[in-house]
């Protein structure tokens, strides 16, 4: 019997989803026969009814497309903007789903999607995911599609600092999305030769950092690179959100991408002022912010999305229900929803991009 495959993107959007889209649609269709129905804007679109088939033209040269065909939102089920007030529509996204005699929805996106995703099968609904962040903080894959590229985008935008920061003999503070994890601003300082990267998984003391900076400066090396995550805090700041309820919400918080754009600008501009003061080096901030997301997808991500994609359509064909489509080396895993959703991928203390950084003798601010 023909299956009924509904499809939604959400949260941030992430170079990536119309490829993953296209190999759903495309395997899902031409090698099992199935129907695919996108619901548009995420949640709210199939809370609503907004749909679009997955098929033929609507995937037609999507491939190369950043963005999402299908349009995101951050909305959640169990607290979804109505009228003024946030209600719970859980009953009537159930609704919609069996109006369309779903036999299954596939939910793309990153840790908040994935928590979603799973409480809508809790509630009896037969849920897949894959993992999309540029972050690349879903916990269970190897890597989420949309990170590869943020990843080229960042270290190319550090590559062109480098030329004014010489120029002008400045220290440039280059602030990376991230706000709960650190591989993206850990990547591209790397590969991009930051001369300091601070992520949220180590807190800095900026005495540190100016002093690497100095003897940088005494070295004749007049100029540094300082890259660093949206979430990376002082030793300060975490000491005073102890006692202080708000220094605790930045810290991290429930859902995916929540306090993210709070966030944007605020540490980093504190954090460029201070080593001014302490270096008496002219600094610079420049806030990469949404410019990371957008765009071409890159090779591998395009590979990415395209392989767990057509998994997923096997995942389907089989009746395998309840897992996230997870990569694996160069496969993919069908990964229990319950132990992905409400967890979070950080960066290890001694994973060796760390290791790395420290034995070309960058300062990581501890």
């Amino acid at each position: 019997m023909t299956k009924y495959v509904g499809v939604l993107t959400a949260g941030g959007d992430s170079p990536g989803l119309n490829a993953a889209l296209r190999a759903i649609g495309r395997s899902a269709a031409d090698v099992y026969g199935m129907q695919v129905i996108g619901f548009l804007d995420g949640f709210r679109g199939l809370m609503q009814n907004r749909t679009l088939r997955l098929e033929g033209a609507a995937l037609s040269g999507i491939l190369t497309l950043g963005g999402t065909i299908l349009g995101t939102g951050r909305d959640k089920p169990h607290r979804m903007p109505v009228g003024g007030a946030e209600l719970d529509m859980t009953d009537v996204l159930i609704d919609t789903y069996n109006q369309h005699r779903l036999d299954v929805l596939v939910c793309l996106g990153g840790g908040g999607t994935q928590k979603s995703a799973h409480r809508l099968m809790k509630e009896g609904l037969n849920i897949i995911t894959l993992p999309k962040t540029i972050d690349n903080d879903v916990a269970e894959t190897d890597v989420s599609f949309g990170f590869d590229t943020a990843l080229g985008i960042a270290t190319e935008a550090i590559d062109r600092l480098h030329s004014t920061a010489h120029s002008h003999h400045r220290i440039i503070v280059v602030e990376i999305m991230g706000h709960n994890a650190g591989w993206l601003a850990l990547g591209a300082g790397i590969a991009g030769g930051a001369d300091v990267i601070l992520i949220p998984e180590i807190p800095y003391d900026v005495e540190l950092i100016a002093e690497a900076i100095l003897r940088r400066s005494q070295m004749g090396k007049r100029f540094s690179i300082v890259a660093v995550s949206e979430g990376a805090r002082s030793c300060d700041e975490i000491d005073g959100s102890k006692d202080d309820p708000k220094g605790a919400q930045r810290a991290g918080t429930d859902d995916e991408d929540d306090m993210g754009e709070l966030l944007i600008g605020r540490g980093s501009l504190l954090l460029a002022r201070r080593l001014e003061e302490l270096t008496g080096l002219e600094s610079r901030l420049t806030i990469l912010g949404h410019l990371q997301r957008g765009g071409t997808p890159s090779a591998a991500d395009r590979l990415l999305a395209t392989r767990l994609g057509t998994a997923c359509a096997d995942l389907i064909h089989e009746g395998t229900y309840g897992v996230m489509v997870a990569a694996r080396g160069e496969g993919t895993k069908a990964v229990p929803l319950s132990k992905v959703a409400g967890r979070r991928k950080t960066v290890a203390l001694d994973h060796p991009w760390i290791q790395g950084a420290r034995a070309v003798g960058t300062c990581l601010g501890d």
